[in-house]
């Protein structure tokens, strides 16, 4: 079979941007039952070292990143670039990576509205329901933290459904290339460095 790049159709592209505004959604209303707020906050989860799984994201990332000049599509992937020796310099030496991510200008994110499922809901307390039936809790960032203290009960946000949606778009962008296709565990950064999908 011919190697090619991955192409989103218009209605897939629809259907993951409703997923993203459903996500976004459910995080606003945790963080409005929390009384919860990034604005003022001394750290920046930009820096904080997350791992993506899917074809479908990533390609959605490239769709974004050809809305892009060619000065800033340049400048983004000599940070990415930077970004993927330094990290794995610091893998290397048993060390999680602390670095920004190469989508972040001036503490705001170039391609807001292509950000990945991790980067939507990260922040506020959530719950995640694997295919086994285990239960994986999130605390929330340390901020949160100090807003819900363990022995308060609060609201959390259940991850399961965004990423059953997530899971269900995969398995219709690979189709038969579905158990064949090479697993993805990537960076945001190397997700750029290595340019859009193929297969």
């Amino acid at each position: 079979m011919k190697i090619v790049e991955i192409e989103l159709s218009p209605d897939f592209v629809q259907q993951v941007a409703y997923l993203y505004r459903d996500m976004e959604n459910a995080y606003d209303g945790a963080a409005k039952d929390l009384n919860f707020s990034c604005t003022g906050c001394p750290d920046n989860c930009c820096d904080s070292f997350f791992q993506h799984h899917t074809y479908t994201e990533w390609t959605y990332l490239w769709l974004g990143l050809k809305t892009l000049d060619s000065t800033q599509q340049q400048t983004i992937h000599a940070k990415a670039t930077r970004y993927v020796v330094e990290t794995e310099s610091a893998l290397a030496r048993g060390e999680r990576p602390i670095m920004m991510c190469p989508l972040n200008e001036d503490e705001l994110c170039t391609l807001y509205p292509y950000r990945m499922m991790l980067c939507r809901l990260h922040g506020v307390p959530a719950t995640l329901t694997r295919p086994d039936g285990k239960k994986l809790e999130f605390p929330g960032c340390f901020r949160c933290q100090e807003l819900t203290p363990a022995e308060s009960p609060t609201r959390t946000l259940d991850r399961t459904r965004f990423l059953q949606r997530l899971v269900d778009l995969e398995i219709r962008l690979l189709g038969s290339r579905r158990m064949t296709a090479p697993k993805v565990k990537l960076t945001i950064a190397q997700m750029i460095v290595k340019g859009p999908p193929r297969l």
